[in-house]
């Protein structure tokens, strides 16, 4: 888990040839998988190996295979239930957006949190 201070970081916390996703590139991909309704769904493992049930739509459809690695806050949150991922769009000076699935919908949300927090990213090839 990352501090958004981590992802934007001149030094890049992805490697050579990758980047963290704008807030644009994830609206891209979930418009691609469907819309917020559903693209949670399709994003996230299709089991309860390691995702809470119900794991409510999950058919990993796009191969992201998204699992549930909560936050991190003043402490560990929402392991096994929810995920979050870092955008690298700041929200303003203090927020910046962020995505989240959880175990019991199959939408996919967007907000923007705290940069201290520690959520997921995943990269996206250049």
């Amino acid at each position: 888990l990352y501090n958004w201070y981590a992802v934007n970081d001149p030094r890049g916390l992805a490697p050579t040839g990758w980047h963290i996703p704008s807030d644009e590139e994830w609206r891209t991909l979930i418009g691609y998988l469907g819309g917020y309704p559903v693209a949670g769904g399709k994003m996230k493992e299709a089991s309860t190996t390691h995702w809470a049930s119900p794991n409510t739509g999950a058919t990993n459809e796009s191969g992201f295979s998204a699992l549930p690695s909560g936050f991190h806050g003043l402490i560990f949150l929402f392991l096994g239930k929810d995920a979050y991922f870092w955008s690298s769009t700041e929200g303003d000076t203090d927020n910046a957006a962020f995505r989240s699935l959880h175990c019991d919908l199959s939408d996919i949300y967007r907000d923007c949190k705290y940069k201290g927090n520690g959520f997921s990213v995943r990269c996206v090839r250049d």
